[in-house]
């Protein structure tokens, strides 16, 4: 191995297979699979300190999505992420994307019902000094 190697060119390494049954998957999740860490917690910190490269780059994102053929190295291993199964994005999120438009809209109408019933309460009340919008306290 002393011939220098361009970027760009492919090189070739012993990786162990890791495999998911859904992709993507989140990094810290691979590494829970995998019994790389005791939790999520110890694999989420091991990331964020920079003890893992993804694809022969280091990454500190823990959520980090990873598909099938990805490649990550740790504790002077590689691991490949294997995965059979098509790559599916949550429906959760699709459906968020549509729905704010309208709960939008009839928050904007909420708050004008509410500030005209606030109007009525006021009028119902006993007017309050009006100075720094404070009002004094008896105690008796």
């Amino acid at each position: 191995m002393d011939q220098d190697y361009e970027q760009g060119d492919e090189i070739e390494i012993e990786a162990i297979g890791i495999e998911v049954s859904s992709q993507p998957i989140e990094l810290y999740k691979v590494f829970k699979i995998a019994n790389l860490v005791g939790g999520g917690g110890e694999a989420k910190h091991l990331i964020a300190e920079g003890y893992v490269a993804v694809n022969g780059e280091l990454e500190t994102r823990k959520r980090r999505k990873l598909y099938d053929g990805d490649f990550f190295e740790f504790n002077q291993e590689y691991y490949v992420v294997v995965c059979d199964a098509p790559v599916t994005e949550p429906a959760e999120k699709v459906k968020n994307a549509s729905e704010p438009a309208t709960p939008a809209a009839k928050k904007k109408n909420k708050p004008s019902a509410q500030k005209q019933n606030n109007n009525h309460k006021e009028e119902a009340q006993p007017s309050k000094k009006k100075g720094n919008g404070r009002s004094s306290i008896d105690f008796f």
